[in-house]
């Protein structure tokens, strides 16, 4: 609920954030709290995964055409990949939302222990279903507002498919889908409540596969050539190459294919997927290229053929710290849901499912000196983090890799996160899966639709703040040229097993 009377000063740059005009938005938002939940229920109770989710996307562009939004389906040569857009002229502002699931995620919601409704089946292990009905409730929400006030502008709700380890909107921005964009706004399911001006990591994700000669492995070794030994030789090789990269470079595989199931046959095929991983997109051109040499000097000592397949990238996020304050303002004048007594119940009883707990926002504030020592010591063994984090203007990079990263390159950019999940919780896992359909997860999914509702408003109404964006984005741009990592050639690939 709005808390504050009059305009709230942001502090952190000494400018004002008209966020009382965020009001009807907002408004909106509480008005039809409970069709944006079932939205977001029926998309995690149809789990699809990379560029299959066709009904999770169907659901979404058919709510927003019938609030009178124009649609677009099929962008990019991608099925499930759409926009949904609603006024004229400039600015045009994006609204990004997402709705793919996790293979091998199922599970029960609600409940305390790991049951999977249908075991191997996939599941909403990261909340897009969350993220794709809270940025939905943000475009209609703006939308209200345009037309109370009269308000110039486009606001544009991007269908974003294939996050997890399909680089859906990387795939759409080489295809020039966000060319025209002024900005965009968008949002993660989380432990805490945050709006991170932190950058990400890039990442390359590439299939080599191994061609040899198969034969007795006894009667008749000398004829054949192993695949598996060449993708061992591989793999050893790629571990002695990790001495020998920068220290925050990250090489990740797994063996999708190891040959045969008999051991007295030599294994004609093998494969492995590889995840290249560093701050900067532009670090890992190297990287791949030390990777390859490894691939093809493994296929020459075992005398196979290597294929290596090009299936994905993305870039690291470029930051924007003007944007990130508006959604700041805008999150500190909702101020945070409240959590029951029940709520807070539940969430301790997830929490203590968890062996390991980590909780990121104690980590981060540690690194940040005494102000972040008392974050830290805020989060510490808490249950849930019912906090608002303050705005954190420091150059922290995230482990993860999101695609969201090529947007940022295309236009200025910022994201929230809200505590959808117990403080503990792990992405990825059957814990946030369970926790998808909570009553405290649909409340921080509406929180974070009103905060990138009012951000959306604020730039309508106010050009100076888009102009201060573009701006620092320039600025961030000039010592990262922008090329798209996804090779013209190289195509979606559905169902892609490897997530961000």
């Amino acid at each position: 609920m709005l808390n504050k009377e009059t305009i709230l000063k942001n502090e952190l740059d000494g400018k004002e954030t008209d966020s009382l005009k965020a009001r009807t938005a907002w408004a909106l938002i509480d008005e039809r709290a409970e069709e944006f939940c079932v939205v977001s229920d029926a998309v995690w109770e149809t789990p699809e995964t990379s560029f299959q989710e066709f009904r999770s996307a169907k659901l979404l562009w058919e709510f927003l055409e019938n609030e009178g939004f124009q649609v677009k389906t099929g962008l990019a040569g991608i099925p499930t990949a759409f926009s949904a857009s609603f006024g004229a002229g400039r600015p045009v502002i994006g609204i990004l939302g997402e709705f793919d699931a996790l293979f091998g995620m199922s599970q029960e919601s609600g409940v305390f222990d790991q049951r999977p409704l249908k075991e191997g089946a996939p599941g909403h292990g990261c909340g897009h279903n969350l993220l794709g009905a809270g940025a939905l409730a943000a475009a209609v929400g703006v939308k209200r507002y345009m037309e109370e006030t009269g308000c110039s502008g486009t606001v544009i709700y991007y269908g974003c498919p294939g996050e997890e380890g399909g680089s859906g909107k990387t795939f759409m921005v080489r295809e020039g889908v966000f060319d025209g964009v002024d900005c965009a706004f968008t949002w993660h399911p989380n432990t805490v409540n945050i709006i991170p001006p932190f950058s990400t990591l890039a990442n390359y994700q590439i299939r080599y596969r191994f061609h040899g000669r198969s034969a007795h492995a006894a009667g008749a070794p000398h004829m054949g050539r192993s695949a598996l030994d060449a993708l061992e030789l591989m793999n050893t090789g790629v571990q002695y190459l990790r001495e020998h990269v920068k220290s925050d470079v990250r090489i990740h595989y797994a063996v999708t294919d190891a040959g045969s199931l008999s051991p007295n046959v030599v294994q004609a095929e093998a494969e492995a997927l590889y995840l290249l991983r560093a701050p900067k997109v532009n670090d890992l051109k190297e990287l791949y290229r030390r990777v390859n040499l490894v691939a093809k000097g493994a296929a020459t000592m075992t005398e196979t053929r290597v294929e290596i397949r090009f299936e994905k990238a993305c870039s690291n996020i470029l930051p924007n710290f003007r944007l990130s304050r508006v959604m700041q303002a805008n999150m500190e004048a909702i101020g945070k849901p409240g959590v029951t007594t029940d709520e807070m119940e539940y969430l301790k009883r997830i929490n203590d499912t968890i062996p390991e707990k980590r909780n990121l926002i104690a980590e981060v504030g540690e690194t940040l000196g005494e102000k972040g020592q008392e974050l830290a010591n805020a989060a510490r063994g808490k249950d849930y983090n019912d906090f608002l984090v303050p705005f954190l203007p420091v150059p922290f990079v995230l482990s993860s890799s999101s695609d969201v990263g090529d947007v940022s390159f295309v236009c200025p950019l910022a994201q929230a996160a809200t505590a959808t999940v117990s403080s503990g919780t792990p992405a990825h896992s059957w814990q946030t899966v369970a926790q998808g359909k909570s009553s405290v997860a649909h409340k921080n999914m509406l929180f974070a639709g009103k905060i990138i509702a009012g951000s959306v408003i604020d730039v309508l109404e106010h050009p100076e703040i888009l102009a201060e964006a573009e701006a620092e984005w320039k600025k961030r741009r000039m010592d990262q040229p922008y090329e798209c990592p996804i090779p013209k050639d190289v195509k979606p690939k559905a169902g892609a097993a490897v997530g961000e």
